[in-house]
C-alpha cells in the first residue's frame, strides 16, 4: 500500500532522515516507533507532502512524490496530528463531516440557493458521518458538542474525521498520548476495527504496550536511520532496538 524508496530529509545540514527505504502491506497495522527525534514524525510529513525531501514515495502504486498537499488526500491519504484540533462549539456530527469536504464540489450559490447539488451532496456527507461514528463508536454522541467530550472521545473523533476521506492509508500520529488506560484500551479496539474494513493503519507510538499488541509489522528508526524491521516478537528481542529504545527484554515490556 505504501512504498518509501531511498527517501531522505536534511534540515540546514542535518540528516533527519537518512536513505529510508520501507513498505506498509495493504490492509495491515505498520508502526513506526524510535527514541524522540528519531525522525518518526518528519516520515509522515514527508508522505503529507509537508517537507522536501529525496527519493520518491509510493500510495497503492502511483507516485505521490510530486502531488501537492491538498492533493493527495484524493488519492487515499488520510491523516490524524499528534495535536488534536477539535471544534469544540461544534458537535461531533458537524467536525466529522468537515473531513468530507474536498468531496463537496457545490459552490457558494448552490448553497445559497439550496439547490439539488447541494442538498444531495450535504446528505451524503452527513450519511458518511453517522456511518463513521458508528465506525469508531461515537454515534450516540453525535448531537453532542465535542468540547463537551472526554479527551478520548476527542481523539477517536480527529481520527474519525480523517476516516470521512475514505481513506486507504490512515497516518495516526501517537493516537495513544494523553489517554488513560481505559481510553487506550477503547483505542486499540478501534485500530482493530479500522484494520477489519480493509484500511492500512500506519502509526507513530509510544505506547509499547499498544503497539505490541497491534502491529502486524514494526520498524525501528534511530537518528534518521532503520535499525530494525519485523514482527513485534522480533523488534522486542533485537539487540539494537533494546539498546537504543526499549532498554528492557520483551518480558519485561508485557
Amino acid at each position: 500500500m505504501l512504498k518509501l524508496e531511498s527517501v531522505t530529509v536534511k534540515f540546514s545540514g542535518l540528516v533527519a532522515v537518512d536513505n529510508l527505504n520501507m513498505e506498509v502491506s495493504r490492509s495491515t497495522v505498520h508502526s513506526l516507533i524510535g527514541p524522540n527525534g528519531a525522525g518518526k514524525t518528519t516520515v509522515f510529513n514527508v508522505i503529507s507532502g509537508l517537507v522536501r525531501h529525496e527519493g520518491r514515495v509510493y500510495l497503492d502504486g502511483f507516485d505521490l512524490t510530486n502531488v501537492p498537499v491538498h492533493k493527495r488526500v484524493d488519492y487515499g491519504l488520510g491523516r490524524s496530528f499528534q495535536n488534536v484540533i477539535i471544534y469544540k462549539y461544534l458537535s461531533v456530527l458537524n467536525n466529522l463531516m468537515l473531513g468530507y469536504h474536498h468531496k463537496l464540489t457545490y459552490g457558494l450559490l448552490d448553497e445559497l440557493l439550496g439547490t439539488y447539488k447541494h442538498s444531495t451532496l450535504e446528505r451524503k456527507a452527513m450519511l458518511k458521518a453517522i456511518e463513521v461514528a458508528d465506525l469508531i463508536g461515537v454515534k450516540p454522541l453525535l448531537g453532542m458538542l465535542a468540547g463537551t467530550l472526554p479527551y478520548g472521545y476527542q481523539k477517536l473523533i480527529d481520527i474519525g474525521r480523517a476516516l470521512m476521506s475514505e481513506p486507504k492509508l490512515i497516518m495516526l500520529d501517537e493516537p495513544a498520548a494523553g489517554l488513560t488506560e481505559t481510553e487506550t484500551e477503547m483505542l486499540k479496539e478501534k485500530i482493530r476495527i479500522i484494520k477489519n474494513e480493509g484500511i492500512t493503519v500506519f502509526l507513530i507510538e509510544h505506547d509499547m504496550r499498544l503497539v505490541l499488541d497491534i502491529s502486524d509489522k514494526i520498524t525501528v528508526l534511530n537518528f534518521g536511520k532503520k535499525i530494525a524491521e519485523g514482527k513485534p516478537e522480533e523488534i522486542v528481542h533485537h539487540p539494537d532496538v533494546i539498546k537504543a529504545y526499549l532498554g528492557t527484554s520483551y518480558s519485561e515490556v508485557k
